[in-house]
């Protein structure tokens, strides 16, 4: 078996940042999974970055971006990141690093004038609404003439 495809994020979003990934309970990851996938060779990250809420989760972790990144390249499957996730983080902290993504809110970045040129989403939404709700808002949005 071949091992994963480099994703080409100007064509499709990355999974949802509410996915589960491979058994794991923890958001953002398939997303995250997804963008360093795009950043594979022949991968295009399109207008994603790693920075934000990305790095903030593998830091959050303990994980390094790199090393996430070469497991990624060996990998075949979701189940084998997953696994090595697993050996690579404490999952007694996913239920913390979930509820501090969760209570990130669009009206506390609403001040924020590269935040709101980045997603002008942002502008159309209550200020209560979750900002991983706005991802999956910016996504679809993104991608719904193409």
């Amino acid at each position: 078996m071949a091992n994963m495809d480099a994703l080409d994020l100007s064509r499709r979003p990355p999974r949802s940042p509410r996915q589960p990934f491979a058994g794991l309970d923890l958001l953002m990851l398939a997303r995250t999974v997804d963008k360093l996938r795009a950043t594979l060779p022949g991968g295009n990250l399109g207008s994603y970055q790693i920075t934000g809420f990305s790095s903030h989760l593998l830091e959050k972790l303990g994980i390094a971006e790199a090393l996430l990144r070469e497991t990624i390249a060996r990998a075949r499957t979701d189940e084998e990141i997953a696994a090595w996730i697993r050996e690579h983080s404490d999952a007694a902290t996913y239920p913390e690093i979930n509820a501090a993504l969760e209570r990130l809110t669009v009206g506390e970045r609403l001040n924020d004038p590269q935040f709101v040129a980045r997603y002008p989403i942002t502008r159309r939404l209550p200020p209560e609404t979750s900002r991983l709700d706005m991802l999956i808002a910016d996504d679809e949005e993104s991608f719904a003439t193409r």
